[in-house]
């Protein structure tokens, strides 16, 4: 096993390559033949319904899981070759947006956005604090910075979360639901965000969600997961002309089509105790 080598200069724009990658729990395969690729400066979307894989591969990207077969490369580093002090060097170039934001509920919003810089560097308290506000201030929240996560609002929490993600100024952001349960304002207000520090910082951003409008607003590429296999792809325009039945189906939001509406069941008039 070794620590973290240096990136191929030959792939130095890749921020993520997958080839072939299948991934199984125990001997059920949750993953089949997976290919993706995202560069730096793009944000890509991972689509699906749920429980079609799309978790298990944002926490792949991530490392917290290793492939069953294929190659996974990160920042030019293969993934499987990294022993766990190599595998924590590379996570400080990640930043994570978990679901709900799972900020610290006993810290100020301030000291949630410094734990990443108290831990992971050996800066000043004096430039830990300006970090912090600089941070702050991009996600329009400087002002909250002596609040609880009690006292925010879901949107507040998303972008301290934000906030928090992007303290170590990483080289890849991975969002796990950025917009559930927001309002349309703050959901608003999340997606400019993704694209906004994306391309300000140059850095790759991969959002998993189930909320096709808002992403397809912001995203530069979508891959669609279907039953552990990558279904469709394409930029938002392709896929919104896409006549593909299950894209087709997920991004109008259709109850009919290839995602049935009703799970498998015995005749009603069975359960209705009807004779024929």
């Amino acid at each position: 096993m070794h620590g973290l080598a240096p990136a191929d200069p030959a792939v130095s724009d890749l921020s993520i390559e997958i080839r072939d990658l299948s991934f199984a729990y125990d001997q059920r395969l949750v993953l089949k033949g997976i290919d993706l690729t995202a560069r730096r400066g793009q944000v890509i979307a991972i689509m699906g319904n749920s429980g079609c894989g799309k978790t298990t591969l944002l926490r792949l990207i991530g490392g917290a899981l290793k492939p069953s077969r294929g190659r996974l490369l990160v920042e030019g580093t293969d993934m499987s070759t990294l022993d766990e002090r190599g595998l924590y060097r590379l996570r400080r170039r990640m930043g994570m947006l978990f679901q709900f934001g799972a900020l610290f509920t006993d810290l100020t919003v301030f000291e949630n956005v410094a734990f990443a810089l108290r831990e992971h560097s050996d800066l000043p308290e004096e430039m830990i604090r300006d970090l912090v506000f600089m941070k702050l201030n991009a996600v329009g929240l400087r002002g909250a910075h002596d609040l609880k996560p009690s006292e925010l609002s879901g949107g507040m929490a998303r972008r301290v979360a934000l906030a928090r993600a992007i303290a170590l100024e990483p080289a890849l952001i991975l969002y796990d639901e950025p917009f559930a349960g927001l309002d349309p304002i703050s959901l608003g207000v999340t997606g400019n965000l993704i694209r906004r520090l994306t391309d300000t910082l140059g850095v790759t951003s991969v959002v998993v969600t189930h909320d096709v409008q808002e992403s397809l607003k912001i995203v530069d590429y979508v891959y669609f997961v279907s039953e552990g296999v990558i279904e469709a792809r394409g930029t938002p325009a392709e896929l919104r002309a896409s006549v593909l039945p299950y894209v087709h189906q997920f991004v109008h939001g259709e109850a009919d089509g290839p995602v049935p509406f009703h799970y498998p069941a015995p005749d009603y008039a069975e359960d209705l105790g009807v004779v024929a």
